[in-house]
């Protein structure tokens, strides 16, 4: 047992912020190439067949998720990593337990009530959110919805544990628990679907209620592998609420500026689940998809860099280092932008194999919303960052102000372009984008008066040149999309693939190339890193 827990510790030792970067990238890149696969596999089996099916499945997540998001999410670990970091920095450790200990513990009991509530209302909340659905409908969305409303439960559990982990530099199971999510949903649709049978007694009938089972068992596996991050921390738990610490009453006090952004954040899901349900069966699950779709280049650039940059943008306030706070913050902004500006275009360009990985055969009313929501890759990825820079400064009201702004224009525009100018569901799309852009530049406006010179000639003039690169890459790839078209033989996975990656690689490689003409720092460390390549095998 000892070298087990030695070698678990090695394991989950600390990283530097490159690395741990890197580790949360991998970690989006595999958990993001696991979810399409769950999705080509749901795709595959009810979204041309029993797309009623399909769109039940879709609601049954939206208030559990909802719970868990405003309960726990980003609201807990933006909130407890700058207060858990002062205690360390401070040499405070019994005081970093209690707090931790303290907030498993409330989140645990006050989730467990949530999922309870959820269970017994989940009729009332189905006909709320989808009223536009049938009654055969429904009663699935309902059933399902009381099956995965354990998981705010789990998730506020290893929630807590995981953002002990990245606030003192332990990244490696923490990465680890979003691609055990994922594989318990797989196992779910493989064999779940299909019926339990237990002794020779059948216990479980199957259909896409296995699914939600699945559901279930990806939040256990991700639970229990957090857990196992814990190992050599020294973390000291007790089943006890330290009402009295200081550290935990502030953590509380912070606490409901941030839940109520990332709530009010999902009350446009609402909305958009409202309205897409008096359209047309399979509306809900096709702008879904093209949602996450454009969410995954966000959380694999935006969240993964902003989540390993946070703590030691904490890290310099603590320290009372104004300059370094500020130098980092425009360095971390820059890297984000070089990034997904051109993983946006590729996507818009690329659109019809983005969708064809996730629907075999691909799915033209999915494209098409695609193609609009690219626009918000990149200001919801430097979104991330920019809100951290407030809550690192433990103001969590600000960024709630201006999200409570943009969504109140998000809903007013997509229900004007609705039901007004009969848009149709790409007016979810085009509502959601307007709303973003908005989010973006309120809070640029409100960091320049409050960081003077974030935004200086020298930040400015290197975003215009990244810009530039883009655009000079756009046009390859576009031509690129041209000479290598989606055909009839491309429904299956490797063709698709293939041609995809061919694109995507000829494409960056001309953006590293127009990058280091119009001398990006950024890009200093590939070209450093291909001369070493290319100069050790010459040698």
């Amino acid at each position: 047992m000892g070298r087990l827990q030695n070698a678990v510790a090695r394991a989950n030792s600390k990283v530097s912020i490159q690395l741990a970067a890197g580790m949360l990238a991998t970690s989006m890149i595999l958990s993001s190439l696991l979810g399409l696969y769950r999705e080509r596999l749901l795709n595959r089996h009810y979204l041309d067949d029993y797309q009623l099916a399909i769109d039940a499945y879709t609601i049954a997540f939206s208030v559990p998720d909802f719970m868990y998001i405003i309960l726990v999410s980003g609201a807990l670990s933006v909130t407890f990593i700058p207060v858990f970091n002062q205690r360390l920095t401070a040499g405070n450790k019994k005081s970093a337990w209690q707090l931790s200990t303290s907030l498993i513990n409330f989140m645990a009991l006050t989730t467990f009530v949530a999922s309870i509530l959820i269970i017994i209302f989940a009729a009332q909340l189905v006909n709320l959110v989808a009223p536009g659905l049938d009654e055969s409908g429904r009663n699935l969305a309902t059933s399902m919805m009381r099956v995965v409303a354990v998981n705010p439960f789990l998730f506020a559990v290893s929630t807590v544990i995981a953002s002990m982990q990245q606030a003192i530099g332990r990244y490696t199971f923490y990465a680890l628990a979003p691609m055990l999510y994922n594989i318990g949903i797989i196992i779910g649709i493989i064999f779940f679907t299909e019926g339990i049978t237990l002794f020779g007694w059948r216990v479980f009938d199957g259909g896409i209620m296995g699914v939600a089972l699945g559901v279930v068992l990806g939040a256990i596996l991700q639970l229990l592998v957090s857990s196992i991050g814990l190992i050599g921390l020294g973390f000291d738990y007790r089943f006890k609420i330290y009402h009295k610490n200081k550290g935990f009453r502030q953590v509380l006090q912070l606490l409901p500026p941030r839940a109520l952004d990332q709530g009010a954040d999902y009350v446009t899901s609402f909305v958009e689940m409202n309205l897409a349900s008096r359209m047309v069966d399979g509306t809900i699950r096709a702008y879904q998809q093209a949602s996450m779709l454009h969410l995954m280049p966000i959380n694999l650039i935006g969240v993964s860099i902003s989540t390993a940059a946070y703590p030691q943008l904490t890290a310099r306030l603590a320290q009372g280092r104004q300059d370094l706070f500020k130098r980092d913050l425009q360095r971390i902004m820059r890297v984000i932008i070089w990034l997904v500006l051109p993983i946006a275009t590729i996507t818009f360009f690329a659109r019809g194999y983005v969708v064809n990985f996730a629907v075999e055969g691909g799915y033209p009313l999915i494209a098409g919303l695609l193609g609009i929501l690219v626009i918000g890759i990149v200001f919801r990825s430097v979104y991330h960052i920019a809100a951290r820079s407030f809550y690192a400064e433990q103001d969590t009201r600000t960024p709630l102000y201006v999200s409570i702004f943009a969504i109140i224009l998000n809903i007013v525009l997509a229900i004007w372009f609705v039901t007004k100018l009969d848009s149709g569901v790409y007016g979810l799309a085009w509502a959601s984008i307007f709303a973003s852009i908005a989010e973006v530049v309120v809070l640029f406006f409100i960091m320049s008066r409050r960081i003077p010179g974030i935004f200086d000639n020298i930040f400015l003039h290197a975003i215009a040149r990244m810009a530039s690169a883009t655009g000079f890459m756009a046009v390859i790839t576009y031509m690129n999309v041209r000479a290598l078209p989606l055909t009839s033989n491309d429904a299956a996975l490797v063709p698709t693939l293939a041609k995809f990656l061919m694109i995507t690689v000829i494409s960056f490689g001309a953006y590293i190339v127009f990058c280091w003409l119009l001398r990006l720092s950024e890009v200093n460390p590939i070209i450093k890193r291909a001369q070493k390549i290319l100069f050790s095998q010459a040698s």
